[in-house]
């Protein structure tokens, strides 16, 4: 190892030394693409991991220059199971920052390839009026409640846990829907633009450890939905009444009628009308 950084250093003036257009253009793609990677790697274990990583390849430094060579030989034949195991261990990480990327709809942002979405899969006033109405009558009757709003992200996968619905969202509905001692009302209810999809529904539990431990199960299911999926989840606890809602992995409880009605409007309307402009300007220039 020494040896060929030696080598490199004395050749390095062979190679050559100007730079053109696309060199440049090269290097902040490296410099930009390592920047977000330590980002990453700093919220996750990577951290920890890379941290190790660096203490062996100082090991190993050191024991090439005190010319260890049993070290060396053992190194030298691990290192190609290394890249492997890397990938095992960290393959929640790796998982997740994929999923990360795919949200982040690069070429859907280009290219609106969503640009035929049918209209009543955009949620109306009405709607927002309705499940509002439902979440604090269930508040004032302490009956606990899990709605999920999609947005983006298709959640057929979390539909088909539980019992196909198909009805236009009312506060009647909702009501009955999570009434105690009903077949149900455990579980989440999934919204679809104006309809509910499917009731009794199973979801994802948060681990996230910042979460207070007087949260029960309904809580971290909403928050555990967000963190995967785009998706907006009102929750109304059956202990205290209080109405919350779970988006991009985070929670905010304690709402009133009007501040949950304008989040569940900025989230979902506000998106929606963008989309529909970029769409109808999409459309106007391919006519053109």
């Amino acid at each position: 190892m020494r040896e060929q950084i030696l080598n490199y250093l004395k050749n390095f003036s062979t190679y050559r030394t100007t730079m053109d257009f696309m060199d440049v253009v090269e290097i902040l793609i490296i410099a930009i693409l390592l920047y977000y990677i330590l980002v990453w790697m700093k919220s996750t274990r990577a951290w920890a991991l890379l941290k190790g990583i660096i203490v062996i390849c100082a090991f190993l430094l050191i024991a090439d220059i005190l010319n260890m060579s049993t070290i060396l030989w053992i190194a030298k034949n691990v290192l190609s199971f290394a890249a492997i195991a890397l990938i095992i261990v960290m393959q929640p990480e790796l998982r997740k920052a994929l999923e990360e990327l795919g949200k982040k709809n690069i070429i859907t942002s280009v290219l609106p390839f969503d640009a035929g979405r049918r209209e009543e899969e955009i949620i109306s006033e009405k709607t927002i009026v309705e499940m509002v109405k439902a979440s604090f009558e269930m508040g004032k009757a302490r009956t606990g409640a899990l709605i999920v709003l999609e947005r983006n992200e298709s959640l057929r996968d979390y539909e088909r846990t539980g019992i196909d619905v198909d009805g236009i969202v009312s506060s009647q509905l909702l009501i009955n829907i999570f009434e105690h001692n009903t077949p149900l009302h455990d579980g989440a209810v999934i919204v679809r633009g104006n309809r509910i999809t499917s009731a009794t529904c199973y979801l994802p539990l948060s681990d996230n450890t910042g979460l207070s431990k007087e949260l029960g199960t309904r809580h971290r299911a909403g928050v555990g939905i967000s963190e995967v999926t785009d998706s907006l989840t009102i929750i109304v606890s059956e202990e205290t009444g209080k109405v919350s809602i779970a988006y991009e992995g985070a929670l905010e409880r304690n709402l009133n009628a009007d501040e949950l009605r304008e989040k569940i409007r900025e989230i979902m309307i506000g998106e929606s009308e963008d989309k529909s402009k970029n769409n109808r300007k999409w459309k106007g220039r391919s006519r053109s």
